[in-house]
């Protein structure tokens, strides 16, 4: 069955990964994804991730990050969606838990962090709230 919202069925993945304590997970792989996982990783929300090329599909194996057995992911919310695109200028990009938490932010120069966002001065689409 094709997936029509790829995004929110990566974080979904990690989400129930998580909530499984599992030590990784498998998610088929897509630039945006990719992108995606180096932010995560950047923002020691995950281990690492590394991507296993496959004539067929290439899958991203994400590896977990686990803190006194609590998973460093708290929490993931798909904001702009498929059927609605929320957009926002730089004045009004949005806080996640007061700055505890990061905003995932698709801008001409590529994903960013909020806080990212705001220091060059990008607005763009809100893709997700991780924190």
């Amino acid at each position: 069955m094709a997936v029509t919202d790829s995004i929110a069925d990566f974080l979904t993945r990690i989400r129930n990964a998580s909530k499984a304590k599992k030590v990784k997970v498998d998610i088929p792989s897509s630039g945006m994804k990719k992108s995606l996982a180096e932010i995560l990783v950047n923002q020691s929300f995950i281990n690492s991730y590394t991507l296993i090329e496959d004539n067929k599909q290439n899958v991203l194996r994400i590896q977990l990050k686990y803190v006194s057995g609590r998973p460093a992911i708290t929490g993931l919310k798909r904001i702009s969606k498929p059927g609605l695109r929320l957009y926002s200028p730089v004045e009004k990009l949005p806080r996640v838990l007061n700055g505890l938490g990061i905003a995932v932010i698709s801008t001409s120069k590529g994903l960013l962090t909020d806080k990212e966002a705001r220091k060059l001065s990008q607005g763009g689409e809100v893709v997700c709230h991780i924190w």
